[in-house]
């Protein structure tokens, strides 16, 4: 579907595995990470003052945090600090073609891999969900709309690309 003719709406489903396993207890929402570019400083002969210039595909900690709502299996299979933790997040977002007025769906798929940070078990209140949350490193980052690659950040192989474009090509190649 072209997105110049659709008006995305919402997620209408998700769901999160882990290395192909479904994870059942995440809750609701996953807030998904920021990207912090890391800048440097340029000043100099024939620069008017400073300014800050970004240095492409490289990004400070990227931080993941995966919310339970109880304490089971599930968030325990992403606890062994000796084994990377991959995550697959899959969702169908929801969109109206402006033409026709009819529901479409298109995918949205993010995959996350990285190593547990840290562990909250949350709270115990009787009738309340415990709001336990696992905090993971990410070390590789990948969103696809219908299998198109948009953004693929691997900060162990210097890959990142950005709508379909690796940025880093030439890069690797003078490195």
């Amino acid at each position: 579907m072209s997105s110049v003719n659709n008006v995305p709406e919402v997620i209408n489903n998700y769901n999160v595995y882990n290395r192909g396993n479904r994870l059942i207890g995440v809750s609701g929402a996953v807030a998904l990470p920021s990207f912090d570019g890391i800048t440097e400083e340029v000043s100099g002969a024939g620069v008017l003052g400073t300014y800050e210039t970004a240095i492409p595909g490289m990004y400070s900690s990227i931080v993941q945090e995966v919310p339970f709502r109880i304490l089971d299996e599930d968030a325990f299979s992403l606890m062994n600090p000796n084994d990377p933790v991959d995550l697959t997040f899959r969702s169908a977002v929801q969109s109206t073609n402006k033409n026709t007025m009819a529901l479409g769906m298109r995918s949205i798929r993010i995959v996350e891999r990285g190593r547990l940070k840290s562990f909250s078990p949350g709270s115990l209140e009787q009738g309340k969900q415990m709001g336990a949350t696992l905090t993971l490193e990410v070390l590789y980052f990948l969103i696809e709309i219908d299998g198109k690659t948009m953004l693929e950040l691997d900060k162990l192989n210097s890959v990142f690309v950005v709508n379909g474009k690796d940025l880093l090509e030439k890069v690797r190649a003078y490195s």
